[in-house]
């Protein structure tokens, strides 16, 4: 009798052992799910973050091509057009300007643009056309417009690349996101100088610039011919 209730006390102190050994495991097992839950939350909130930015309109301009600009640090791109290639650096010091010119050419938007005015000794300028994609882009955002980002070393030197805007009517003189020009001019164009923005400059293709600068023009000095062209992004 005395052997039955030994043995009946031993098994009563091992399940009670057991218990007690199970309960911070089960307690862990809880930490651990918390733990994983909190983690999947805080990626989702992460994932939301990164992508809040991506909508642009006329409200969140500089947030917007900020957050692209950081996505996309490319700086140089290539224009092709049928008297030949022009390498384009841009610069990034300006760095609105320039994400915004990728975004644009990512996205095609110059390719079913022209180079429309060649101001004979001055600029050559392109950015837009009569074609359905063309307006249809322009419009898809807003035509929303970009702050100057005027830089002292960033002149309009022979060679530089500068985004068009209007005069009238537009006194913190906002550039236009579709539009730009290149300086045609050995000496320059510096009466621009921080009345529009320069935000890169081409590094080849000096030669095609002077063809095209000698393509005959209406008196509106559009093209005759249309000058198509397409851009890229290199690296």
């Amino acid at each position: 009798m005395k052997t039955i209730l030994k043995l009946l006390f031993i098994s009563f102190i091992f399940s009670c052992y057991q218990c007690t050994a199970e309960k911070p495991i089960k307690k862990s097992s809880a930490i651990i799910s918390i733990a994983k839950d909190a983690s999947i939350l805080k990626n989702s909130l992460q994932e939301a973050v990164k992508t809040s930015w991506d909508s642009l309109n006329k409200k969140n301009v500089t947030a917007f091509f900020t957050e692209f600009g950081k996505q996309n640090k490319e700086s140089q791109v290539l224009i092709k057009t049928k008297f030949g290639a022009i390498k384009i650096l841009l610069y990034a010091d300006v760095p609105v300007h320039r994400a915004n010119f990728l975004f644009l050419v990512q996205r095609a938007y110059f390719n079913t643009t022209v180079i429309y005015r060649v101001a004979k000794n001055f600029v050559i300028q392109g950015g837009n056309s009569d074609e359905t994609y063309t307006r249809t882009q322009r419009t898809l955002y807003g035509n929303y417009l970009i702050a100057p980002e005027f830089k002292k070393h960033r002149k309009h030197k022979y060679g530089a690349l500068a985004a068009a805007r209007q005069w009238e009517k537009n006194p913190n003189k906002l550039s236009s996101p579709f539009e730009f020009y290149i300086v045609h001019n050995r000496k320059g164009a510096h009466h621009l100088n921080n009345e529009h923005t320069v935000f890169g400059e081409v590094i080849s293709g000096f030669d095609t610039l002077d063809k095209i600068s000698n393509v005959e023009v209406g008196v509106d000095e559009w093209p005759i011919d249309d000058i198509k062209m397409t851009i890229e992004v290199l690296d």
